[in-house]
Order: structure tokens, then C-alpha cells, then sequence
């Protein structure tokens, strides 16, 4: 394999990103897609005049079950930064590292078993809004 300095963006895509979330476990035919527009644009009215602006785009939208998602990942070759980047605040959701490792926010909800019963009523209230 080449040097992850030299692979261009499409190449992180299928190289990198894809094997990864594969074997993470992600369905990439229900679970993932690819190079898609999450919002027609904003709309801008001027008097009787009206446009849209541009579409926001992602490079992978992650769905926890059909019309469900949970993250969008933006990728970049080693040429550009992250910063400028809008997609990083679209969900406005705070990372869940955020709270600690798996073991910490286990721990939060008081062990296992209430973590687990925890995400159970988390999938029914997401299946209520959904």
C-alpha cells in the first residue's frame, strides 16, 4: 500500500474508510451512503424572487436504521485541513468520546444492564420520531 500521505481523497474513500467501517460491522447497502446531498440548500426570498443555495454534501451519511442517521463523515487527503469544514457541527450533537471511553459511560448509566435498557428505550423513542 502507498503511503496514507500520498493517497489522493477517492483512494481514502476505498482504501481506508470503507474497509474500516466494514468491518466495524456497517451494512453498506442499508447503512451507508455515499456521496450524497443531505439538504436541497437554503432558500433566499428577495421580494417575488426566490433561489436556493448550495446543497450540503457528505461524503458517507451513516444510518443507524432507514431514515435514521447518526453521523456524516467528511474525508480529506493529507493536502487539505478540516478546518472550513460546515459538516462538522450538522448533527449538533456532541461526540459521545465526549463523555469518557465505553467503560465511563457504561459506568454513568449505573452498569450493563441499565446501559443496555438505556439504548433499548433510546431505539423506541428514535422509531416514535422516525
Amino acid at each position: 500500500m502507498n503511503s496514507k500521505k500520498n493517497l489522493s481523497e477517492r483512494d481514502i474513500y476505498t482504501k481506508l474508510i470503507m474497509p474500516a467501517l466494514e468491518k466495524a460491522g456497517w451494512d453498506k447497502h442499508t447503512q451507508i451512503l455515499e456521496e450524497v446531498s443531505f439538504t436541497a440548500g437554503k432558500i433566499y426570498v428577495r421580494g417575488k424572487l426566490s433561489t436556493r443555495g448550495k446543497a450540503k454534501r457528505a461524503d458517507y451519511i451513516l444510518y443507524y436504521k432507514p431514515n435514521i442517521p447518526i453521523a456524516v463523515i467528511e474525508a480529506k487527503d493529507n493536502n487539505h485541513s478540516i478546518k472550513g469544514i460546515e459538516n462538522l457541527q450538522v448533527l449538533k450533537v456532541k461526540p459521545l468520546t465526549d463523555y469518557g471511553s465505553p467503560i465511563e459511560i457504561i459506568k454513568i448509566f449505573g452498569g450493563k444492564e441499565k446501559y443496555l435498557e438505556a439504548l433499548k428505550n433510546l431505539e423506541k423513542e428514535l422509531y416514535k420520531a422516525a
